[in-house]
């Protein structure tokens, strides 16, 4: 290994850092002292023999959910400058400071983005950090108490902006899918119907999905919910496990309010060896990929993800393996449907015995904001480095199945005389949308959700070349949604004020 050259990019160091509302040691941090808190345990696992804070040349701070949208807030106040935020926590002060855009895809591109970097010489030593304390906020203020976490750091500041263009969905936004949770079940009662299966047979089959992960997350200490539970438990909705938009329960959607945070160190190989990194840390990254979707609406197909199959199949062939190559593998899975989309795509089975996560899950180990990718590539550098020689596969969602970014990692030397990232093109949309709309359509698919005022059915109908949304409220209609299939019915449209459309079955 003494062999490969200077501006080879490799991690040397990763850090996860976490801790649960009343438990030992539980200290009510705060976001960048989570974070912090990860970034020193990513240099303390380097093991250099000279410090390393002060080599840091640039930190990319991944955007946490309280400043991520204006429907998020920061009620007890945030750093003016994240990054730097995290920096004076280890004594680092990075030429570079950056703010990344929102989406889980975050850390595995910037990944591939800065080993970039490194590799052209524009680098030397890179760290990606992120962190949430949303519990941790929860519990503060469901006392009706409050705290201070701002912070004027100052500083230089790139700020790469929210980046929510093909993400943000306007249309859907107003018929009642503002949030994920609705947009990913009207992409999995599309995937229900074309199986041919009812609801209640549907969440069995996501419960199946997910029963090996908690398995996983019960034995990972930084889990935000370590309870091994079975397919049946998942599947089944109770009071705990209640209906939270049609056809998921509680249990199998990401789980937001945790305590986590996680840290990437990467560097030149010269850099490396020069602070006294052992190489027995070094992990190589072999291939890295990134795509990204149009608007839902617009989508070929509201299921199906052609990006997230894109990258992957690009990150695999940039590292010259295949899937059956593969020792280790994490798919983000902050719903069943861009892990099924992937086995579907390549023909993979639900049960293979290698399992699809690596922490549990983000339902189970928790989905930690836009950050819950670095853990997957923290616990994917400790499944190298026990395993040398074996490659492993992280995939990172973003959106609503809106980005993806892969990359396949191994402790084996990988060739940088040439770039090892790529960034994909756009995948093109394919339907128009019809706001204001007042007709005839039939139906594609739908959710339901409970409020506070009873259920709202969202719908998605196709208008011959396009797409259009309606909303339904009555119970009788909720109830012919559960019923019978869905796709292919035809329904009435009718344009209400603000473009909120009605419908009903004809």
């Amino acid at each position: 290994m003494s062999a490969i050259p200077d501006n080879t990019p490799v991690i040397i160091g990763v850090g996860q850092f976490s801790e649960r509302v009343g438990e030992p040691g539980y200290a009510e941090r705060s976001h960048m002292d989570l974070g912090g808190a990860a970034l020193a345990a990513a240099i303390a696992d380097a093991q250099a023999a000279s410090p390393l804070a002060g080599a840091i040349d640039a930190i990319i701070a991944i955007r946490q959910f309280e400043i991520s949208a204006t429907r998020f807030h920061a009620p007890f106040g945030h750093a003016d400058n994240t990054p730097r935020a995290y920096a004076k926590r280890v004594g680092a002060n990075p030429e570079r400071a950056i703010l990344e855009v929102v989406g889980g895809q975050g850390p595995q591109r910037l990944v591939g983005e800065f080993a970039a970097e490194i590799a052209a010489g524009r680098s030397k030593m890179v760290a990606i950090v992120g962190s949430e304390a949303i519990s941790t906020v929860r519990s503060i203020m469901g006392r009706g108490e409050t705290r201070d976490w701002s912070e004027e750091v100052g500083g230089t500041l790139e700020d790469r902006g929210p980046g929510y263009e093909g993400v943000v969905d306007m249309t859907a936004i107003r018929h009642g899918v503002g949030a994920p949770i609705g947009g990913y079940a009207l992409a999995e009662n599309v995937r229900r119907e074309c199986l041919g299966l009812s609801l209640d047979a549907y969440r069995l089959e996501i419960g199946k999905l997910f029963a090996p992960f908690t398995e996983v997350a019960a034995k990972n200490p930084h889990s935000a919910a370590p309870t091994a539970r079975s397919a049946e438990e998942l599947a089944t909705l109770t009071e705990r496990n209640r209906l939270v938009a049609e056809p998921y329960g509680r249990l199998v959607v990401a789980r937001d309010q945790v305590n986590q945070g996680g840290a990437i160190l990467l560097a030149s190989a010269g850099e490396a060896r020069r602070l006294g990194v052992p190489e027995s840390r070094w992990v190589h990254i072999h291939g890295v990929a990134d795509c990204a979707e149009p608007a839902m609406l617009t989508r070929e197909s509201i299921e199906k993800s052609p990006a997230a199959v894109s990258a992957i199949s690009t990150a695999l062939d940039i590292a010259g393996t295949a899937w059956d190559k593969l020792g280790a593998i994490d798919l983000y899975s902050c719903f069943a449907i861009p892990v099924f989309n992937l086995l579907d795509a390549f023909g993979l089975d639900r049960d293979d015995p290698r399992g699809w996560t690596l922490t549990g899950g983000l339902p189970f180990f928790g989905g930690a904001g836009n950050n819950y990718s670095a853990h997957g590539i923290a616990e994917a550098v400790a499944r190298c480095r026990a395993a040398p020689g074996s490659l492993t596969l992280v995939g990172a969602n973003g959106g609503i199945m809106s980005k993806y970014a892969a990359g396949v990692y191994s402790t084996n030397a990988a060739d940088w005389s040439q770039s090892r990232w790529q960034s994909l093109p756009k995948v093109k949309p394919a339907w128009n949308v019809i706001d204001g709309y007042t007709g005839d359509a039939v139906a594609e698919t739908f959710t339901i959700q409970p409020g506070k005022a009873g259920e709202t059915a969202t719908i998605i109908a196709r208008v011959g070349d396009a797409r259009v949304a309606a909303i339904s409220t009555d119970p009788a209609t909720c109830a012919a949604l559960r019923s019978d299939k869905v796709f292919g019915r035809p329904i009435r449209v009718e344009a209400g004020e603000k473009d909120v459309n009605s419908f009903w079955f004809t």
